[in-house]
């Protein structure tokens, strides 16, 4: 390549990763800001600095989006930016956002610029890994993902949970990118290209080949540990339970949009000739089936095993397992109706999850950890009280939250998506276990609101910030339930 090319390619390569570069900017400032200036000063102040350097950071990035400058890619299907990754972007950057707001009151760390700083770091690599249909650059953005939530989990030193948690979600990561990398190899040998629509016009066909139906399932292994789908759900209860809450929100939140954003790319654009069927009496082999699997597994052993669990946040991570099983089916829709639902539910149950960590992290200083601590909650901090109902409704699926409306299309897009309701089999199996949900959610409600706490407990202090961005998750959650257009004309468009 010529001297001039190389210069008009890496001017297009600043130009369309300006938002990353902000952000990781933003990062490398708080950082080298908390080590030498901040280095000496209160706890709360240095959270509140670096937090807002991250904020700002944000926005930037986000600007940067919305100016239709950004808009192109590059060869290879290195970086595409579309309208369509410009709005999964944002979503994370206002993830990364609240997720700041929230750790400005936490207290479990010394360390705030390193903590605050991989947040950031965590979110460039979810902007990459969203923009981008090249498999080799999905696998670094992966793992760069995944060693800066390794380390968010075990961010805690002094909690013997938070470094079981981060080794177990180390040791289950580090095996699941064995398994993704197998899967890509193979997918390389076959169609003898690492760009996602490459791969799809060389696996299109009639028949098969053997090799690509194992990278199938490598693949289906590699994300399925990603999203927190049975049966490679087992990092995820301990990492809940264990990791510090803003993390475990982060993790549940963020990294879930991203992750099932790229699951979908890989699948749908990559492998859109090998998708196969999963109707009932209509098997054909392909990814559709295999999903279909993790999705009744996900479904059954997430729901089910929530209504055992004592310690809400352990009941929150088994549910993140039935979620993902209904996400799931908007995958294997493989539609344009499929994947809007997927986006509006992905994210709308990021900011629910999101929001129920905030409410539980600012409840950390009360010692509350399982559902019994909860009882008479609604005395003591009738706001957070309120909050939590909310969110727990909508993960549960209630009108007119934001969950009921992001069911409601994604198992309308399943029921659309076979001919003569093949799929009906498996929705209804998601309907049964969405009303199991109901019941463990209710039994955390039932806590709060109906039991009865000690009379003498103190009401609950809530920093202003923490209280104003868990009301403003929960704002978000009841409009985009009562105005679903609002984010699915977006989507859509």
């Amino acid at each position: 390549m010529s001297p001039i090319l190389n210069a008009v390619s890496y001017a297009e390569l600043l130009r369309l990763t300006l938002p990353e570069i902000a952000v990781a900017v933003a990062g490398l400032v708080l950082l080298a800001l908390d080590l030498t200036a901040l280095r000496r000063a209160a706890l709360k102040l240095r959270f509140g600095v670096g937090a807002l350097i991250g904020c700002v950071g944000c926005l930037i990035a986000a600007y940067l989006l919305l100016h239709a400058a950004v808009l192109g890619s590059l060869p290879e299907a290195m970086f595409v930016i579309t309208p369509l990754t410009c709005i999964v972007q944002l979503a994370l950057l206002g993830l990364a956002v609240l997720t700041l707001l929230l750790s400005t009151s936490m207290k479990f760390t010394a360390n705030v610029g390193e903590y605050l700083a991989l947040i950031l770091f965590a979110t460039v690599a979810m902007m990459f890994l969203v923009a981008t249909q090249n498999l080799l650059l999905i696998f670094v953005a992966l793992e760069f993902l995944s060693l800066s939530l390794y380390v968010l989990t075990g961010f805690d030193k002094q909690s013997r949970q938070s470094a079981e948690a981060s080794l177990k979600y180390f040791l289950f990561g580090g095996m699941s990118a064995g398994f993704l990398l197998f899967g890509m190899s193979l997918l390389y040998g076959v169609s003898g290209s690492i760009e996602l629509p490459k791969i799809a016009a060389a696996v299109s066909g009639p028949a098969l080949d053997p090799l690509l139906l194992v990278a199938l399932v490598m693949v289906a292994i590699g994300f399925g540990f990603k999203v927190a789908a049975a049966p490679f759900h087992l990092w995820a209860p301990d990492a809940y339970q264990g990791a510090p809450t803003v993390s475990a929100g982060f993790i549940a939140s963020s990294s879930k949009v991203a992750s099932f954003f790229v699951f979908g790319q890989v699948v749908m654009v990559g492998l859109a000739g090998a998708a196969g069927h999963g109707a009932y009496r209509g098997y054909a082999p392909g990814w559709v089936p295999v999903l279909c699997v993790m999705a009744a597994l996900s479904m059954v052993v997430g729901n089910l095993a929530a209504i055992a669990q004592t310690s809400v946040r352990r009941l929150l991570a088994y549910s993140a397992i039935g979620h993902a099983g209904y996400m799931l089916l908007g995958l294997i829709a493989h539609t344009p109706m499929g994947t809007a639902a997927l986006l509006y539910y992905v994210i709308t149950y990021a900011l629910a999850t999101l929001g129920a960590f905030g409410a539980l992290g600012s409840l950390e200083a009360e010692g509350v950890d399982k559902i019994a601590d909860l009882a008479g909650l609604y005395r003591r901090a009738p706001g957070l009280s309120l909050c939590m109902l909310v969110f727990l409704l909508s993960l549960a699926g209630i009108p007119p939250l934001a969950g009921f409306f992001g069911k409601f299309y994604i198992f309308a897009a399943a029921l659309q998506a076979e001919p003569h309701l093949g799929l009906l089999w498996l929705v209804l199996l998601a309907v049964a276990m969405s009303a199991v949900s109901l019941y463990y959610y209710l039994r955390v409600l039932k806590q709060i609101y109906v039991v009865d706490g000690a009379r003498d407990a103190p009401a609950i202090q809530v920093s202003l910030v923490t209280r104003v961005t868990v009301w403003v998750l929960a704002a978000l959650v009841v409009v985009l339930g009562c105005a679903p257009g609002l984010l699915l004309r977006w989507i859509g468009a």
